[in-house]
This record gives structure tokens, C-alpha cells and sequence, in this order.
């Protein structure tokens, strides 16, 4: 196989599988937050028990994050030193911050983990704040590179030189924000709908006291809440993302959306799959207008199709079916969670049936294939690029053989390592059931983490 395949896919694979833990890192810590809120406030002990049985297990994911995330670091240097020659010279700021974002997300989680009996309900807030400042702030600063990739700025390569280096210009890079935002808000969202899926789990299984019920309920109540609102931003934080790739990545749009002509009143393609023989989206539907209101805002805003650019400068066409499934399952839990809210507070149902649940429960999986597809789709998509339209892949990637046999070698790290989260969450878990934690302890106003 070629260098440049084994090498994405390596890279690709490692990222994949980082990328799960990371968000969860991400979004777990801002449920852990509200559970500690609603405890001081209401003074009701499920919270403080959900507080700390997710602060458990995220304890565990984190183990596997860092981990992961520093051989994704030590596989950007080894496999792609052109790529990262120019990181080092105008893009570094992201990785040295982000130091500073991981030494405040470790030291309150470890006041909050170990002290948390110890220290009044004020600092147990002010610990899971800033556990959740600092993994929010390290998801931002590293996505930040992945912007930088896509709209950089900065600097100017000349005669093979990188010049004119201004690393505030390139941090500041056109789409920091908007991908900053999406990054974050569906990190939020995909952490609440997961342990919305614990709960409608446990929920569903039938040997289980009213106490335990209760205790379920509100979690899968907290949870759809939370993930409800997260993913409205984030579908309107997607709405500006695809304005972004209009202005800026025209071609990846058109890919997305498998538009091969440039026109005015562009249609929206949704399903189907892309045939670059006819040059059209097979067995999609298509609602008229559409694609150009959603890039301009107008109906009438031209959008460029593929044909406009050098074949050779096409992404891969198959990020259609990855947009439409990150795009598809985005708004798939938007409405279970409309579907929880109609349910509980219009019907005024006392509890949610069992068809019902059964949904919430794939909410969580699909929310992290969401994540995937979309990860997939930002990165397959800027192809052949590595930095758009400055530097291709081929020209970043490592000369060095032998990519083959450590592709192996971490599949075989991956699958050990899946393996032992389940296990020890499992374990741990099981061992601790809930029922356990919701027995007082002798001191009302804490509850050792």
C-alpha cells in the first residue's frame, strides 16, 4: 500500500478511537457540574450519587484519553514532519496553552476526586468548574489546529520558505470560532446523551426498587435536558459551519452535498450516494432552494460546484453519506428530545414508555457515530490537502517504511485497550451498585467522590 493510505490510516485509526474518549472528557465533566448544582441548590441526595458515579467512570475514560492523545501527538511528528515543520513555526501557540488547559483540568479533578469530603459545597463547584474549563479549553486549543488546516493563515510559503510568520493571525484563523463552537456544543451533547442511555438502560431492566427508579428518572431527565439544548446549538452552530465552507472550502460543500454545476437556487440533497460517472446524487431526495439558503441565507446565493475546480483537488465523494449521517443523526436526537419534552410536560406522563425508551437508549451510540462521521467528514473532506490550498498530504508525510506492520500493532493496542474500559467500568460498577450509594451517609452536606 501506498505510504500516504497507511499513514491517514494509521493516523486516522489512532484519532478514531481518541476521539471517543476525548469527547466524552469533554462533555461528561458538564453534567458532573450540573448534578453538584442541583445537589446544593434542592439538597437532593440523587444528585450528589450521580455526581459521583459519573465523576467514576469518567475517571476511567480519562485514563484512556491521555494516553491516546499523546500517541495521536507523537504520530502527528513521526508520521507527518512536513505537516508539523509548519506547526512549529506559526501554529505552536494551541500546543503550549493547551499544557496550561490540562494542569487546571488535572489538579481540580483531583482536588475533587480525593478532597471532595473534605471541602466546603462552594470549592466542590468551583473543583468541577474548572475541570470543565480546562477540558473544554484543551478540546478548543487543539481542534484550533484542525481549523488552521482548513483556513490558514499567517504566513506565506515562498520559494519553498515558510515567511511572514504571525502566530496571533494564525490562531485567530478565519474559522477558530464557529469550529471552536462545534467542537464544544457537541461534545456537551454527546456526553449528555450517553449517560441518557445509562439511564434508559437501567430503566428498562425490571428488578429494581422504586428508590433506584427514581434515581434513574432523574438522571434520564437531566441528561435528555441537557442533550436536547446542546443539540439545537449545534445544529445552529452547523449552520454556520456550512456558510464557513461556502466562503472559504467551496469545493468540500459541493462534495458534502454531491453539487457538481455551479448555480443559484441550488437544491439540498439528503440520502442517496454520489455517482461522479452521471454526476448526480442517486436515490437522494432533494428539497428545491435549500442548498443555497443554506450557504448564503438566500435563495438565490450561488453555489460553486465541483466542476468549477481541478478534479484532482476533490475530496472523496463519499463525504456526502458522512455529512447526511452526522447531519441525519444530529437531528434524530434533537427529536427524542422533543419527543421526551412533549411526553413529560404536554402529556404530562409520569413515566416513558418502553418503545420510548429503547430510543434513548441508542441516543448515546449514535450521538458518538455521530461524532465519528463528522470528524471523518471535516478531515476526508479538505483532501488532498493538509493545509488547504499550501501543502498536500503526499508532501507531508514521512518517508520512512515499515507503516504497515505499526498500523498492526495499534489495532492490537486499540482493541486491549476497549476491552479494558468495559471491563473495569463493569467492574467497578457492579461492585458499587447504585443502591448502595443512595444510602445516606452519616454527614448530609457531602458525599466522598
Amino acid at each position: 500500500m501506498d505510504d500516504v493510505i497507511i499513514a491517514r490510516s494509521l493516523f486516522g485509526m489512532t484519532m478514531a478511537f481518541h476521539i471517543i474518549f476525548a469527547t466524552l472528557g469533554v462533555g461528561i465533566p458538564i453534567m458532573i457540574l450540573l448534578a453538584e448544582l442541583l445537589y446544593q441548590k434542592t439538597k437532593d441526595h440523587d444528585y450528589a450519587v450521580m455526581a459521583k458515579r459519573w465523576t467514576k467512570g469518567l475517571a476511567v475514560l480519562l485514563g484512556v484519553a491521555i494516553p491516546s492523545g499523546t500517541i495521536a501527538g507523537v504520530q502527528l511528528s513521526l508520521l507527518w514532519p512536513g505537516f508539523m515543520e509548519v506547526i512549529g513555526k506559526v501554529m505552536s501557540l494551541p500546543f503550549q496553552i493547551e499544557i496550561y488547559a490540562f494542569f487546571i483540568e488535572a489538579l481540580f479533578m483531583s482536588i475533587y476526586v480525593y478532597a471532595a469530603d473534605r471541602i466546603s459545597p462552594l470549592m466542590r463547584i468551583v473543583s468541577v468548574f474548572f475541570v470543565a474549563l480546562g477540558a473544554s479549553a484543551s478540546a478548543i486549543l487543539i481542534t484550533n489546529v484542525h481549523a488552521f488546516e482548513g483556513t490558514p493563515a499567517g504566513f506565506r510559503i515562498e520559494n519553498g520558505e515558510i515567511v511572514d510568520v504571525d502566530p496571533w493571525a494564525a490562531f485567530f484563523n478565519p474559522s477558530f470560532f464557529v469550529t471552536a463552537g462545534h467542537v464544544v456544543l457537541s461534545a456537551y451533547m454527546t456526553g449528555a446523551f450517553v449517560l441518557a442511555s445509562i439511564a434508559a438502560y437501567q430503566l428498562l431492566r425490571a428488578a429494581q426498587n422504586e428508590q433506584v427508579r427514581r434515581f434513574h428518572q432523574k438522571a434520564l431527565k437531566l441528561s435528555l435536558a441537557v442533550g436536547g439544548v446542546f443539540s439545537l446549538l449545534t445544529a445552529i452552530n452547523g449552520h454556520e459551519s456550512a456558510q464557513l465552507l461556502h466562503q472559504y472550502q467551496p469545493e468540500k460543500l459541493a462534495a458534502a452535498e454531491g453539487l457538481f454545476e455551479t448555480q443559484s437556487h441550488a437544491p439540498l440533497a439528503i440520502g442517496g450516494f454520489t455517482d461522479a460517472e452521471t454526476q448526480s446524487v442517486k436515490w437522494a431526495i432533494e428539497i428545491p432552494w435549500a442548498l443555497s439558503f443554506l450557504a448564503g441565507n438566500r435563495f438565490d446565493t450561488v453555489v460553486k460546484g465541483l466542476n468549477d475546480f481541478p478534479k484532482e483537488w476533490w475530496p472523496p465523494l463519499f463525504v456526502h453519506t458522512l455529512f447526511n449521517a452526522m447531519v441525519g443523526i444530529g437531528m434524530l436526537l434533537l427529536f427524542l428530545s422533543a419527543a421526551a419534552l412533549i411526553w413529560q410536560k404536554w402529556l404530562k406522563r409520569p413515566a416513558f414508555p418502553r418503545w420510548l425508551l429503547y430510543g434513548f437508549v441508542a441516543a448515546g451510540p449514535l450521538a458518538v457515530i455521530g461524532i465519528e462521521c463528522g470528524w471523518i467528514f471535516a478531515c476526508t473532506g479538505r483532501q488532498p490537502w493538509v493545509i488547504y490550498r499550501m501543502m498536500k498530504t503526499e508532501e507531508a508525510v514521512t518517508q520512512t517504511g515499515n507503516l504497515a506492520v505499526l498500523f498492526a500493532l495499534f489495532v492490537a493496542i486499540y482493541i486491549l485497550l476497549s476491552i479494558a474500559v468495559v471491563l473495569v467500568l463493569r467492574y467497578y460498577f457492579r461492585r458499587h451498585p447504585v443502591a448502595d450509594d443512595l444510602r445516606k451517609p452519616p454527614n448530609e452536606g457531602t458525599l466522598p467522590v
